[in-house]
């Protein structure tokens, strides 16, 4: 298992920028460096979604069509941390955002590992 821990949420205004964070913590830094990394998001009445995936050799990502352009992911090995830049935020960006760890893919089905999630509030 990798135990992981997000931070970074917040309430923005649509146009503005939020950095995600996703941390393998305690000894589990060395599975990070061998899974793939990906942020979710569920919003209220929703069902949760695919947004981002990086490979674990990091030369590798995809997108949601939704965030295609405005969200980067990204990942420091030294640190065993995944983040998620985004930018241009808009009010359907709101939700809970989820880091998961498992293998390189869209569906929530390839990832074992999860996190328990960070709200980001876009406002109008």
């Amino acid at each position: 298992q990798v135990p992981l821990v997000e931070s970074g949420g917040g309430l923005v205004q649509a146009g503005g920028s939020l950095r995600l964070s996703c941390a393998a913590s305690g000894a589990s830094g060395r599975t990070f460096s061998t899974h793939a990394m990906a942020w979710f998001r569920q919003a209220p009445g929703k069902e949760r979604e695919f947004v981002a995936t990086i490979s674990w050799t990091g030369g590798r990502s995809d997108y949601a069509d939704s965030v295609q352009g405005r969200f980067t992911i990204s990942r420091v090995y030294a640190a065993s941390t995944v983040y998620l830049q985004m930018d241009s935020l808009r009010p359907e960006d709101t939700a809970v955002y989820i880091c998961a760890a498992g293998q390189f893919g869209t569906s929530d089905q390839f990832y074992l590992d999860w996190g328990q999630g960070t709200q980001v509030t876009v406002s109008s």
